[in-house]
This record gives structure tokens, C-alpha cells and sequence, in this order.
């Protein structure tokens, strides 16, 4: 299966949710050269397609055409399998939005299962790692402990702990008064 990035996945969803299955608005997080970056990934893996817009009932435009239209993004019965809603019907398509054919891609491994948004890991050697690696020890790790090993400071290992451990990852940081140490902050073992 195709491995989606939480960007990918979110812009799917929201085309999934809508009738028409139009992909816009992108989240507001994502503007610009990284928009333009995601957009052409889906476009080229098939996921996306553009459509001229109906600019007379007021279609979001992603890019204007230079005669005067516009051409909105649609999720295409690709995008739909990506995140694992299969259409009820082929044609049930918006007008304009059929999936061209195209070459499947190859699976990362026949028996690989879809990994869910929350399932990614972080890269080896980059400071999340390292705050990973000490919560996970057995004796847990203080903030003094992290900012000394990170160099951040103390509101933003706090940051790193209630955003991308808990609301990104899914990770469940516990916390505990040790007598001699203060505060120590723990991860389950992985």
C-alpha cells in the first residue's frame, strides 16, 4: 500500500467528506512552494486530479489558467483507496474527476499493513529522538535532564512533549514526583 504523510492524508479526508470531492481549501498550515510540493506528489501519484472550476457556483480555484478559468483539485478513486474508502460506484465520480488509467504502483511489501498517521517514527540522531530515547529509559528523564541534552529550553521541551510526542505520535507521556530528582517524565517502553 501507499504510505501517505499526515499532510496527504488530511487533504484526502477533507475531498472525502465533501460530496463533489473537491480537495480545497488545503489545511491552512500548508501555503505556498510546500503547498505547490504536496499537491504535485498527488497530482503525479494519481491521488488528485485537476478540473476546470465552475467559477458560477463559486468552486475554490488551485491555479488559474491564463484564459480566464480556473482548475480546482478533485480526489480521484485513487486518493479515495489511499485512505481506504472504496467509492460505491465507479462513476459516482464528479463530472470531469474520472481516474485516468494509469500504471499501479508497486507495494512497499505485499504484507506490509497500512501504517496510520499516528504510527511514524522519527529520524535517528534529531533532538525528538533523543527526547524519545530518555523518556523511555527506565529511571524517565527531568526537563532539566532534556534541556541539557537538547540545548532547548524548558517551554519548548514541554512543547515537544504535549505536541508532537502526545497529539502527533500518539505517545502517552507520563509523569511522576521522584524525591531527589522533581518531576520525572516517562514513555512506555516501544
Amino acid at each position: 500500500m501507499t504510505k501517505l504523510s499526515d499532510t496527504q492524508a488530511i487533504i484526502l479526508s477533507a475531498a472525502a467528506q465533501r460530496e463533489d470531492r473537491i480537495a480545497l481549501p488545503l489545511p491552512e498550515s500548508l501555503r505556498g512552494g510546500a503547498a505547490a510540493k504536496v499537491v504535485g506528489a498527488m497530482l503525479a501519484k494519481n491521488f488528485l486530479q485537476e478540473v476546470d472550476a465552475d467559477m458560477r457556483i463559486g468552486e475554490p480555484v488551485w491555479r488559474e489558467t491564463g484564459d480566464g478559468h480556473g482548475v480546482t483539485l478533485v480526489a480521484t478513486n485513487a486518493g479515495l483507496a489511499a485512505i481506504g474508502i472504496e467509492p460505491e460506484d465507479a462513476n459516482a465520480a464528479p463530472a470531469g474527476a474520472t481516474d485516468a488509467p494509469t500504471e499501479e504502483p508497486a507495494p512497499d511489501t505485499p504484507t506490509e499493513p497500512k501504517a496510520s498517521p499516528k504510527a511514524r517514527t522519527p529520524r535517528e540522531g534529531t533532538k525528538q529522538a533523543t527526547l524519545i530515547a530518555m523518556l523511555r529509559a527506565p529511571d524517565g528523564a527531568t526537563i532539566e535532564e532534556i534541556m541539557a541534552a537538547t540545548g532547548w529550553q524548558s517551554h519548548t521541551v514541554r512543547s515537544a512533549m504535549a505536541g508532537a510526542l502526545k497529539k502527533k505520535l500518539g505517545l502517552e507521556v507520563t509523569s511522576e514526583k521522584v524525591d531527589g530528582r522533581g518531576r520525572v517524565y516517562r514513555l512506555p517502553a516501544a
